[in-house]
């Protein structure tokens, strides 16, 4: 049987098969039939060159004609399945493998899995069916086509074949076997030579490996040496995603790397080493990394955190502060001496909200200063100082030599020790606001971990205004939230012992493209305040009863950080699990 001759989608024939499918309204579909390609857009594909038009769907009013509204709609036309590239789901190594960049370029296509049987490969043209037989052939695999946006295809294939070029060139340079020095490989020391730091491969494997975690909203970048080969994963929305597979030399080698551009010392392998590096995006922001290695049994593990400048600009609303919340936190920072402490574990906030606070306070006629270990983000309204333990720099030093330069607000880094209590209460009571932070799993634990470091009760008295212990829940993705019926069991569960009347309904996670199928994007804290009252005060004593604590808080208006996320829940933001998640169970007595 003859084969089926190839046909290209033609700009004129897909305008009309729109407005025949109900895609066009008339008004669209005659501005659309007067297109015409300027010269820069010869190569473009009709698909790309009318989802740049910004044409509604007159299906559906309220969203646009783009690449994957049309390429939906050509896949249920040719009876296809369409697919959104997720390249934190496609093994990069393997799909560039199965063909060359030229095959791939040529024909307009892009492997996106491959199995043992298997070849998926993604395509823009329905139609167009000639390289099938070609693959097959060399890869011994059945193909399966997809349906996929042009400008994706366009866009993945240059990253992806960039990546796997440089990484085996890298490689390449590699003589022999591995050079990683961890404990299974110290007999095969000075067997091989790592690809230099300086390589260029090396130097577009970090820019790519930057840029696409700038893309996909990673907030921390790990790099985890393994015993062949290097591991890199993201955390996106608190969740960890495996990204790619280095071989182990080239993992030493982008560490490297980037251990030069945030001026580590490169030959110091054995010991633990701190740094911070700033980069700019393509858009033109300016955006910090703190960089951290740690020696492991397969070599040097780096994570990099992402602060993005972004998060000072924002408002408490924005943060997840409700109002009361707002309204009890500026209750405490609207104080002009005292501390004020915000708790909870790593990775829960606290620097987001001290920054934009302080932030908030910095005024032309204030004195902000700041000690930190270390400085998370620079902000030219403050004054930063570093921790430097190697001369003796530590928080209480810092606070004291900060005590000299007339500051009028003091934020510390964290208190770790007594030292560090008693010259922040010195500087409370002596007239500067101090904001620091604990960790602590709630807000009236704060206190007895005050009185474990050996703070004297009357000086936790006079000096605290106020404590507040946070977490981050990830939000629920706005574009496909599904409304679900309430588990009055669940419910209970999560606001007991305080029973809060059960909604009528709740949402739950369900998974779309603009959150890659997770059901969630983005973040955003729930909080419990503790404002210092005189109630509170007197209850904090030498042999302090955290219950007895903590249940005057409550009367005193403070809500739980389940309670809080019991709300959040209720508006729709979040789901029950994800509070249920990250927020401590409440230990109150049976009776209440």
């Amino acid at each position: 049987m003859p084969a089926t001759p190839d046909q290209y989608l033609s700009l004129p024939v897909l305008i009309e098969d729109l407005r025949r499918d109900g895609l066009l309204n008339e008004e669209d579909h005659i501005a659309a039939l007067s297109l015409r390609r300027a010269k820069e857009d010869e190569a473009l594909h009709a698909l790309s060159l009318i989802a740049r038009q910004g044409y509604r769907d007159n299906r559906h009013h309220s969203r646009l004609l783009t690449e994957a509204v049309m390429t939906d709609w050509l896949a249920q036309r040719h009876n296809m399945d369409s697919l959104v590239i997720d390249p934190l789901k496609i093994d990069v190594t393997a799909v560039t493998g199965v063909m060359s960049y030229s095959f791939s370029e040529r024909h307009g296509i892009l492997a996106v899995k491959v199995t043992r049987d298997e070849v998926i490969v993604a395509c823009a043209e329905p139609d167009v069916t000639s390289w099938v037989a070609d693959l097959e052939h060399v890869t011994r695999r059945r193909v399966v086509r997809v349906l996929s946006g042009p400008a994706d295809i366009l866009r993945y294939r240059v990253e992806f074949y960039q990546l796997a070029s440089s990484v085996s060139r890298a490689r390449a340079s590699s003589i022999g076997g591995s050079s990683v020095q961890n404990l299974e490989s110290l007999l095969e020391l000075g067997k091989a030579k790592a690809p230099e730091a300086n390589d260029e491969h090396i130097i577009n494997i970090v820019d790519w490996l930057l840029q696409y975690a700038f893309d996909q909203r990673a907030s921390d970048i790990h790099l985890e040496p393994r015993r062949e080969i290097a591991n890199i994963r993201f955390r996106i929305d608190g969740v960890l995603h495996n990204v790619y597979d280095l071989p182990a030399e080239v993992g030493v080698a982008v560490v490297a790397r980037l251990k030069s551009l945030g001026r580590m010392n490169i030959a110091e392998k054995r010991k633990p080493q701190d740094s911070r590096l700033k980069t700019r995006i393509p858009e033109g922001d300016e955006v910090e990394l703190r960089l951290s290695t740690l020696p492991t049994a397969f070599g040097e593990k780096m994570v990099m955190r992402i602060f993005d400048p972004q998060v000072l600009m924002r408002s408490f609303s924005e943060m997840g502060f409700g109002k009361e919340d707002s309204r009890r936190w500026h209750q405490m920072t609207d104080n002009n001496h005292g501390i004020i402490l915000v708790t909870g574990p790593t990775g829960s906030g606290k620097t987001t909200t001290l920054y934009s606070t302080l932030r908030q306070l910095a005024t032309p006629e204030v004195n902000v200063s700041t000690v930190e270990d270390p400085i998370e983000m620079v902000e030219p309204a403050f004054n930063q100082m570093q921790v430097n333990q190697a001369i003796q720099l530590n928080f209480a030093s810092g606070v004291r030599a900060l005590l000299r330069q007339d500051p009028d607000i003091i934020m510390v880094g964290e208190v770790r020790d007594l030292e560090t209590a008693e010259i922040a209460v010195q500087a409370a009571l002596t007239g500067h606001l101090v904001l620091t932070t604990l960790h602590t799993n709630d807000a009236p634990s704060a206190f007895t971990r005050l009185l474990e470091l050996g703070l004297p009760a009357y000086l936790i008295r006079s000096s605290v205004r106020g404590v507040m212990a946070q977490r981050l829940v990830r939000t629920l993705c706005p574009h496909c939230k599904k409304e679900v019926p309430v588990d009055e069991k669940a419910w209970k569960q999560l606001t007991a012992p305080w029973l809060v009347k059960t909604p009528k309904h709740l949402y739950e996670a369900n998974g779309c493209l603009e959150c890659r199928g997770t059901g969630y994007m983005g973040r955003m804290g729930i909080y419990e305040v503790m404002p210092m009252t005189e109630t509170l005060e007197n209850l904090i004593t030498e042999n302090m009863d955290y219950q007895q604590l903590r249940q005057a808080a409550m009367k005193e208006g403070m809500h739980s950080l389940r309670l809080s996320g019991a709300h959040k829940v209720a508006s729709g933001m979040t789901t029950i699990a994800e509070v249920m998640r990250v927020a401590p169970a409440t230990r109150l007595n049976n009776r209440d």
